[in-house]
Order: structure tokens, then C-alpha cells, then sequence
């Protein structure tokens, strides 16, 4: 079948489409494959002339969902999605995907469809065990404050008396008890920030966050780095907390810095609009909106690949004086928001995070307000 973009522009189209890392398929209503890239070639595990001389069916079982959403898609001529599907068969194995089939307004009976073998919904599910352990880390919090901070300040107390009447080698030994006394407590207080205390949020527009942190990294930590920014101006507004948004971004910006060479560190700030993605998030049944993507890329080694599963977890750092709190903060502060992080190599090296928020509408506003209201009211009781 013939596909896009003009002979007279040099662009081939089967190229651009063999680069991209979803599988993507081009069906009839009937699942007769009529085209596809490299990457179906891998997830189906044949070859791209034995697919497009096959059917779907003979790959994927007919009582997939799969045929449905392209039936919807073509009837509809409209975008559809199904995120975490199984897809299952003797030929390909064992897949959880994500979905898209979108319908082709040149070929009406057609639809395409695109697979992503990472589940989004596998990634939601690591956020939510971060969630979990960022509220086990806030009830420790809750303890520690009470059974160390008290005693600290003692001890700082009893300190400087000594220190009062010390030699000046003795000081020594007296300065370092009060540095360490207040090290650990300010990382007490730092992990009290894990509280679950109902959040205020409105309408947020993520660019003046983004220039505010780029500015923010530009006076202090990133004055070596070299700041790209990528935007789409017609964005809509975030719903969120603004000054929450600046600590998740300031954050990840901190992280990329550290990341990269000083003398050619390079990041880029991107953001963009991504339609059809709706998902459950924190335990909501209803499917929330996640148009708006946020994007922070570095030129740096990247992650580790042992890191990539337990990297938003409290207290895992592969910095030497790092506490590991921040990419923990990090994910708690966007599943707060009902939105989705997930980190991924960068072309070229380094490495990306991405995050996806939703954005502002009157109705999402007055149920997340009813509910702050009851947690309030709760914690009252």
C-alpha cells in the first residue's frame, strides 16, 4: 500500500517508520496486514514479507481486544488505547502492551496500530509501590522526629557547654558532634516532606515552572551546563501545585547535572501534547487524561539497567553523599498529581525522564477539592 509524505521530497516513509522502537502495523478490518516496521518484525519474531502474507489472527487470537479496538477505530475514524493488554499466542510469546489503532483517512477501511511492549500500566504499578514506600518512610519520619530529634538537640546542647570550656583540640571533637547532630536532623526534616497531607492544586502553566527551574539551575548548580528548550506555546494549563512542580523539576534538573560531564554537559527541557492516553492512576477507577508530557534529557552515561527498577525507591542512591530521597520525592509528588514518570535511554546516550501530568479542567478540580475536604475532615476526627 502506498504510505505519506510526497516522492518529491526525498523523505522515504518506510525509513522514518523502520526508526521508530513501537511496533507499527498497518490492518484491514479484517486483520489482513498490509504493512510494517522493523520493530513488528521483532515483536512478532517473522519476518516483515511472511507478515504482510499473513493475517493478524494468525498471530494474535481472534477474541483479542485487539480487533475490536480496530473496528472501533475504523467505524469511529477516531483514536483509541488500551494500555497493560495481554497479547499471547504459541507464535509470539508473551507480551503486556500498550495500543494504539488509529484510523487512516486514505484508506478508510484500514487502521493503524501501534505497540509498545513496555506497559505504561507495569510502570504505574512500580510508582505505586514508590507510593507505598514513600508513606512507610513518612510514618518513620513521624517516629523519628519524635525519638531522635528531641534527643539531638540535647546532645548539640550538652556539646556547646563543653565546647565552652574545651581546648581547642577538644573543639574539634565538640564541632563535629553539632555537625552531625544536625545532619541527621535535617534529614529527618527532609524526610517529613513524605506526609500525605491533601494538596492544593489549580491551574498550572508548566512553562513558567519549567523557566523558573531553568533559571534557578542557570544562577547556582548549572552554571557549566548548556539549557535546550523544547516547547509546544499552545499547551494547556497543568493541574497541579506550582511550587511542588518546581521541586520535581529542579529535582530532575539537579540529577541530569550531576549526571554529565562538566565541560560538555548538554540538557534539554522539551514539553509536547500526546493524545489518547487515559489511565487509572492512584487507585481511581476512573481513567484520567495525560496529555501533557514533560520531558528532561542529558548527554550523560545513563542508568544503570540494575538501577531502572528500584530507582524511585527511598534511600537508593548511586551517589557517594547522595540520601537517596529525591527521585523518591520526585515520584511521589506526580503520582500525588494522578500523572506518570518513567525514565528511558536517550538517542545518542544519557538519559530521559518523562513525565506525563493532566491537565486543568473545572470538573477534575471540584472532585480532587471534595476530596482534600474528607481527608481533612478525617484527620480532624
Amino acid at each position: 500500500m502506498r504510505l505519506g509524505f510526497g516522492k518529491g521530497n526525498g523523505v522515504d516513509p518506510t525509513g522514518v517508520l523502520n526508526a521508530i522502537a513501537s511496533a507499527v502495523v498497518v490492518s484491514d478490518r479484517d486483520g489482513k496486514i498490509r504493512f510494517v516496521n522493523q520493530a513488528t518484525e521483532q515483536l512478532f519474531n517473522t519476518s516483515a514479507a511472511v507478515l504482510c502474507r499473513s493475517n493478524l489472527k494468525d498471530f494474535i487470537p481472534g477474541d483479542s481486544p485487539v480487533f475490536s479496538l480496530i473496528s472501533q477505530a475504523i467505524d469511529e475514524a477516531t483514536l483509541v488505547a488500551d494500555h497493560n493488554l495481554l497479547i499471547e499466542s504459541p507464535k509470539i510469546g508473551k507480551h503486556t502492551v500498550n495500543l494504539t489503532v488509529g484510523s487512516m483517512p486514505d484508506e478508510p477501511d484500514c487502521a493503524v496500530l501501534t505497540f509498545e511492549p513496555r506497559s505504561i500500566a507495569q510502570k504505574i504499578d512500580n510508582q505505586l509501590l514508590s507510593r507505598n514506600s514513600a508513606r512507610s518512610v513518612s510514618a518513620m519520619a513521624a517516629i523519628l522526629a519524635h525519638e531522635i530529634k528531641n534527643p539531638l538537640s540535647g546532645i548539640r546542647g550538652a556539646a556547646q557547654l563543653l565546647e565552652q570550656t574545651s581546648n581547642e583540640d577538644d573543639r574539634v571533637l565538640t564541632r563535629l558532634i553539632c555537625d552531625e547532630a544536625d545532619r541527621i536532623v535535617d534529614l529527618v526534616d527532609r524526610m517529613e516532606i513524605f506526609s500525605d497531607k491533601p494538596m492544593e492544586r489549580g491551574a498550572v502553566n508548566i512553562h513558567t515552572v519549567l523557566e523558573h527551574v531553568r533559571r534557578l539551575a542557570e544562577n547556582g548548580f548549572g552554571k557549566h551546563l548548556a539549557f535546550e528548550e523544547i516547547y509546544d506555546p499552545s499547551l494547556p494549563p497543568v493541574f497541579g501545585n506550582r511550587d511542588q512542580l518546581i521541586q520535581v523539576f529542579l529535582n530532575l534538573l539537579k540529577n541530569a547535572g550531576e549526571a554529565v560531564d562538566h565541560d560538555s554537559g548538554h540538557i534539554v527541557i522539551s514539553t509536547r501534547y500526546q493524545h489518547g492516553i487515559r489511565l487509572a492512576v492512584a487507585g481511581g477507577d476512573a481513567r484520567v487524561h495525560l496529555p501533557l508530557v514533560v520531558s528532561v534529557r542529558d548527554n550523560g552515561p545513563g542508568i544503570a539497567p540494575d538501577m531502572r527498577e528500584s530507582l524511585f525507591d527511598p534511600f537508593v542512591t548511586t551517589k557517594p553523599t547522595g540520601s537517596g530521597l529525591g527521585l523518591a520525592l520526585v515520584a511521589k509528588i506526580i503520582n500525588d498529581h494522578g500523572g506518570v514518570i518513567e525514565v528511558k535511554d536517550a538517542p545518542g546516550g544519557g538519559a530521559e525522564f518523562q513525565i506525563m501530568l493532566p491537565i486543568y479542567n473545572r470538573t477534575l478540580a471540584e472532585d480532587v477539592s471534595a476530596d482534600n475536604i474528607m481527608k481533612n475532615k478525617e484527620e480532624t476526627v
